[in-house]
């Protein structure tokens, strides 16, 4: 395998030499928007809004933003997209899209089909053999290289209705992986279509001391789970004992920085962290170091890219759009400012609000962090609490012993304006109230909106502390319950009825 190593090395040292000698601009995101144009211009969508003569405007761009309207799931789904899933082709892309991935959200939310097209297959293969060669940059040896990857994810098993194929998007992409690729991934086809995701997990846990693995990816709260269990169940010290050549972990879908000492805890050698930004509408970007803050935005990956800011201006205090009249391009975003992501690809998703915030830590390198949903703040008062404002007071908090665990959620009580805190602590007998205190003092250091509210309108926040396995239970109780699924930061009113009927029956 030294050898395999060295060959596949040389090949990621082949690629990141590629990859850094292009410097993308807004000048690709053009050319990104002409060719999707001129892909779809022959399509229904396409020929209700005049693609064909959009692409004759000096300033295609400008002239698409006029003629076709920003919207979300629901109201694309009601005017376009239920065609496509009906089987009807050339709608919304060319040909009929067969391949539909179910995003799996927060807990408690419906699910979405979202068209997989075989150009947005190829889009996230181009991107995950981008992402590949930049691990040449953390100079990892030959061992290494000829180790495999493990994913993560949820079953590749894939439900037949009609003519189409729906589930996870990992499926998906497992059922168009490459022969070459599939003997160094894991896990196999047998324990990847495994449906049942504790199933699935013990699975992964019998053959772990089987593989040789370098290189995990995931949501966290899950690939620590995995860890830990393997390292529980074999009686080992770390997780290297079991996977001497696991350097990498490549994250996504909730703030790592919460999960780190838990890594650190059932680790004996270092560990790089990489953030990825992927979801089941494309391949949006990834952290190309583990020194770099952001990750940088794939711009010729077949999604042209639109920035809301997300202010008073464009967004009511629920999150709900009430103007799209000025969606910036990325020549025009600025740092340190929340936007609402506007993506079109090439799976016949057009100016779709995807539902998460971004924030531009770097515009000459377009590297961007993902600040929040639009609809996961907190602003009962016009206090303006972003989940990345609350990221950072719980890391405040947790700075010099950690106090709470990675898991937590908030309610609102919109007679009393008051926000209601659930955590699972981790030290046992510490006073709660102390911690909402200290919390409390933190969120008005990070936002002083925040601060402002708390003198004036918005009451002391109250705390509820349940019992450690609390959050992993109800998002259990869901049927699908599995790798993807998230428990929202911040309950809607459905949600919060959920979460009060679960700890009730608890």
């Amino acid at each position: 395998m030294k050898i395999v190593g060295r060959l596949i090395k040389k090949t990621t040292e082949l690629g990141y030499r590629r990859i850094n000698r292009k410097m993308l601009g807004y000048q690709h995101q053009e050319i990104v928007l002409k060719n999707l144009i001129l892909k779809a211009k022959i399509t229904e969508i396409g020929l209700f809004h005049g693609f064909a003569s959009l692409l004759k405007n000096k300033d295609v761009v400008a002239a698409f933003q006029a003629q076709v309207p920003i919207s979300d799931y629901e109201t694309f789904h009601d005017l376009w997209l239920k065609y496509t899933i009906n089987g009807r082709q050339d709608c919304t892309w060319p040909g009929k899209i067969r391949h539909f991935a179910l995003s799996s959200g927060t807990t408690g939310s419906p699910s979405k089909r979202i068209p997989v097209s075989m150009e947005m297959i190829r889009s996230f293969q181009r991107s995950s053999i981008r992402q590949y060669a930049i691990l040449h940059a953390l100079d990892l040896d030959e061992y290494f290289f000829g180790a495999s990857g493990l994913a993560v994810g949820g079953s590749s098993k894939l439900k037949k209705i009609g003519a189409r194929y729906e589930g996870d998007l990992s499926g998906i992409l497992k059922k168009h992986t490459s022969f070459l690729v599939k003997p160094i991934t894991k896990p196999n086809n047998k324990i990847s279509q495994i449906s049942d995701w504790n199933d699935k997990l013990n699975a992964m846990v019998e053959h772990a001391p089987k593989w040789n693995i370098g290189i995990i990816a995931g949501i966290p709260s899950w690939c620590l789970m995995l860890m830990e269990r393997i390292v529980e169940k074999y009686h080992v010290h770390s997780i290297h004992d079991i996977w001497p050549n696991l350097r990498v972990y490549a994250h996504g879908g909730v703030y790592m920085d919460p999960y780190v000492d838990r890594l650190k805890n059932i680790s004996s050698k270092p560990i790089f962290l990489l953030d990825t930004y992927l979801a089941s509408e494309g391949y949006f970007a990834f952290q190309t170091s583990p020194e770099d803050v952001g990750m940088k935005l794939l711009l010729n990956n077949g999604i042209f890219f639109e920035f809301i800011p997300f202010d008073s201006r464009y967004f009511s205090e629920e999150g709900e759009l009430i103007s799209d009249k000025k969606a910036l391009n990325l020549s025009e975003v600025k740092e340190g400012i929340d936007y609402a992501l506007v993506i079109s690809t090439n799976a016949g998703l057009w100016r779709y609000l995807i539902g998460d915030l971004v924030r531009f830590v770097d515009t000459r390198e377009h590297k961007l962090i993902i600040s929040g949903r639009i609809k996961q703040f907190l602003s009962l008062c016009g206090e303006h609490l972003s989940l990345d404002n609350i990221n950072q007071g719980i890391r405040m908090l947790n700075a010099h012993k950690a106090l709470v665990g990675p898991e937590f959620t908030i309610t609102v009580n919109k007679i009393q304006h008051y926000h209601h805190w659930y955590f699972e602590l981790l030290v046992p007998g510490l006073d709660p109230q102390q911690i909402i205190q200290q919390l409390d003092a933190c969120l008005c250091e990070v936002n002083d909106d925040y601060a402002s509210a708390r003198k004036y309108n918005l009451q002391q926040p109250k705390i509820t502390v349940v019992p450690t396995g609390s959050f992993h239970a109800f998002m259990e109780s869901f049927a699908k319950f599995g790798s993807q699924t998230k428990m929202p930061r911040v309950l809607n009113e459905k949600q919060h009825g959920q979460w009060q009927d679960f700890l009730a029956n608890a």
